[in-house]
């Protein structure tokens, strides 16, 4: 069995993970199940399935126009 050796960084705690489990990644999610803390990398995929599911922004589309006049500038 491989272990990794745990350590305190500032005021948070990290894990010194073994070369044979190094993620090709820089973003992990971290989930627990029961006594143990499980790291999946993130994908762009899981990114995109994310954003997809985020319900609807009412009044997203506004009228930029509305109540603006036209600017007149000087040409160089």
């Amino acid at each position: 069995m491989d272990t990794a050796k745990v350590f305190k960084t500032g005021r948070s705690q990290a894990v010194r993970i073994p070369k044979r489990f190094r993620f090709n990644t820089s973003l992990v999610t971290i989930r627990k199940q029961g006594d143990s803390v499980i790291l999946t990398p993130v994908t762009s995929q899981m990114t995109l399935e994310k954003f997809l599911a985020m319900p609807p922004i009412p009044d997203f589309k506004i009228d930029r126009d509305a109540g603006l006049s036209e600017q007149k500038r000087e040409l160089f």
